[in-house]
């Protein structure tokens, strides 16, 4: 047996021991409760009227939904028939359907200042529809972390599970591929070079926040699988994506918020579009697009780092590795 063999095998061992000397320790004040709380329930459930209490309202609320189940399908039935019946015929041609369409191609370089139809009319013309994009990402993150973060009490339920779970991603680590490292080496640096230049781009040309975001989260991700997570949170720990996804939502929100405010009033805003071509034009769509790209690639590699390892920031205590 190799000595590298050997030292895999006793880690093993060792680790299972921590794991379950863990789990033998119990956390006395929340078993306490929960027996408490079990004993309660029960005791309340022993006596007759409160059975029939119970059986009195939950056949209360099953009417209750299906009333609303009933008049909520009903309402939606009325608004798709009424929105049908006011949509063309086929094959007649809709005037009105132009004019939007007409007003970005004629209009879009001057009112927003940027060469990328695209870029102005979804962070100039329908900024606020990208603002509730870039926080149902914000949102979905947040649901992710609440059903997969780890924490010690959830270590502590099942010691076994946890050991294997963490032997398994000991097995494939590929963190100590030299490989894998060489070319984490070369591609890391390009990728995310390249994801800067697509966002710092998106105004004139094609690219954006989002397309950039989601090249400079692949490139985290590559990091992490490269190198590791202990290096990967150096860079990007939980406190710091949190920090930069506020930020970025936040500017997002104020910036145009103030646009909107000033263009609703008939007021100017006194910001400069700048020169067509130029990496400072299009107003406030560069900064806006640097702001959703750093919003899109914190919650790619979140996602990530949520599935892989149950955490994000390395915290070891909360995570169990």
């Amino acid at each position: 047996m190799s000595d590298k063999l050997q030292r895999i095998l006793e880690g093993d061992v060792e680790l299972l021991e921590n794991v379950s000397d863990a789990a033998e320790v119990p956390d006395s004040p929340r078993e306490e409760l929960k027996q408490q709380r079990k004993e309660f329930v029960s005791r309340v459930y022993q006596r007759s009227e409160m059975e029939r209490i119970a059986r009195a309202e939950k056949k209360s609320f099953l009417l209750l939904y299906r009333m609303v189940a009933v008049v909520s399908c009903l309402l939606l039935i009325g608004v798709l028939l009424f929105t049908v019946a006011n949509i063309p015929r086929y094959g007649e041609e809709n005037p009105r359907t132009l004019e939007v369409v007409r007003r970005y191609v004629e209009q879009g370089l001057q009112e927003t200042g940027a060469l990328n139809i695209v870029s102005g009319m979804i962070l100039d013309y329908r900024a606020f529809d990208t603002l509730g994009e870039s926080h149902v990402l914000f949102t979905a993150l947040l649901c992710v972390m609440t059903l997969l973060l780890l924490d010690k009490k959830t270590i502590r339920g099942g010691a076994l599970d946890d050991y294997h779970r963490v032997r398994q991603d000991t097995y494939f680590d590929l963190s100590k591929d030299a490989v894998i490292r060489l070319l984490g080496t070369v591609l890391v640096p390009s990728i995310l070079l390249f994801g800067v230049y697509v966002i710092l781009n998106g105004q004139n040309g094609p690219g954006g926040g989002f397309s950039g975001g989601a090249i400079i989260g692949a490139g985290f991700i590559l990091f992490a699988t490269a190198f590791g997570f202990e290096q990967a949170d150096r860079v990007l720990s939980r406190k710091v994506l949190s920090r930069i996804v506020f930020c970025s939502l936040a500017f997002y929100s104020f910036a145009k918020g103030y646009v909107f405010f000033t263009g609703a009033n008939g007021l100017e805003n006194h910001i400069p579009k700048g020169t067509p071509g130029a990496i400072l034009s299009g107003g406030l769509i560069l900064p806006l697009d640097i702001a959703v790209g750093l919003v899109v690639a914190c919650t790619m590699y979140g996602f990530y780092s949520l599935f892989k390892r149950g955490n994000i920031g390395g915290d070891r205590t909360s995570s169990g590795q």
